[in-house]
């Protein structure tokens, strides 16, 4: 399955960790920051304040070869960050995590998911820590100020500003298919390198710079919450920033780290359907012409079935969410837990349908 077209889309994760954001609540203006625009109806903020109010609640993370960042969940030492940041880790593999007073404390991983890139930490012998403010990712808007913070290229403590600049990404990272346009220096070992290849769905695109160093660090709205998990960037094989990274949504990533702490494992959603692309950038083949995920194969008694989808239909639409390919499918079922009930639109013959289905729990070899 493709990933994004006009560029290579790396896993974020590399040299050096980054911080989370927590709320703040100060509201004096600086005059030598600019003032935020609130992604929310809480009143706008500066880039200083934000700055200021996150440091509390953030951590870098060493994992084997590889670094990244983390997002404090609990007092007592709830972590959480990307998989492929500690992917790499074998059996009783060490993993530090460094808080932003710069002490450290051992981790060892409550739980990972790869398939959303996800994944907890526990911090050992701690207590009294900062919680990162989690936001609602589901009330951003295009154009809304973020920030991302972290330590990128290992400066830690770095603040980058931009704005959403796009709702609803897919984009798949990961897989020996990245590697010739992986920037070098990033600290990744072989395990990591031949990983599948991940499809993150409804991703957060921004303009603020995200850069090795970034990866599990957290995408801040104006109010100083957490509002995506910055996991990835598109370069032109290139070595950094070409102002183009994605953020997994925090309504997502919160849902999968309540699983893996309390289950160690997470439950996905199952549309039961085979797709590929119905039809190429020109227009051409499978789909006749409709730009969509074409149903090569459908489960028996899955929930497309059920719902009347067949083989040979092009899906179009999941929800509110429009479908240009198979991975648009893909990483919008993952934003679903099992049980929910989603619109989805497909054409058939020329002519268009849409059914209600009840996404039911995936088996591991499904």
């Amino acid at each position: 399955m493709a990933g994004l077209a006009l560029a290579a889309v790396a896993l974020g994760g590399g040299v050096a960790g980054a911080f989370a954001a927590t709320a703040m609540n100060g509201d004096r203006p600086v005059v030598s920051s600019p003032v935020l625009s609130p992604a929310s109806n809480q009143s706008g903020t500066t880039v200083a304040d934000v700055a200021a109010a996150v440091q509390p609640s953030v951590v870098s993370i060493t994992a084997g070869d590889a670094e990244g960042s983390g997002v404090i969940l609990s007092a007592d030492g709830l972590i959480l960050t990307n998989n492929h940041v500690v992917s790499g880790l074998g059996d009783g593999g060490d993993v530090t995590v460094r808080f932003s007073d710069g002490k450290s404390a051992r981790a060892t991983v409550k739980g990972t998911d790869p398939s959303t890139d996800i994944a907890v930490l526990q911090a050992s012998g701690v207590s009294g820590l900062t919680p990162a403010a989690l936001g609602d990712s589901s009330k951003l808007k295009v154009g809304d100020s973020v920030l991302a913070i972290g330590s990128p290229l290992g400066l830690e403590g770095s603040v980058t500003a931009g704005i959403v600049s796009a709702l609803n990404r897919t984009v798949t990272v990961g897989g020996d298919q990245q590697q010739p346009d992986l920037p070098p220096g990033w600290g990744r070992n072989q395990d990591q390198r031949a990983a599948t290849p991940t499809t993150i769905g409804g991703a957060i695109q921004t303009d603020a710079a995200i850069n090795p160093g970034n990866s599990g660090g957290a995408l801040v709205n104006a109010s100083g919450q957490v509002v995506g998990i910055n996991s990835a960037i598109a370069t032109n094989g290139g070595d950094g920033n070409i102002g183009v990274g994605f953020a997994i949504p925090i309504n997502t990533a919160k849902q999968i780290a309540d699983q893996l702490i309390s289950d160690g494992t997470v439950s996905h959603a199952f549309l039961g359907v085979g797709v590929s692309d119905a039809a190429d950038a020109a227009g051409n083949a499978a789909g006749g012409g409709t730009a969509g995920a074409l149903v090569g194969s459908v489960s028996s008694g899955g929930p497309a079935e059920q719902a009347g989808i067949r083989q040979g239909d092009v899906i179009t639409k999941i929800g509110d969410q429009n479908v240009t390919g198979a991975d648009d499918v893909i990483g919008t079922v993952r934003g679903h837990k099992a049980g929910d009930k989603v619109s989805v639109t497909y054409v058939r013959d020329g002519q268009t349908h849409t059914v209600t289905v009840t996404l039911a729990e995936r088996a591991e070899e499904e």
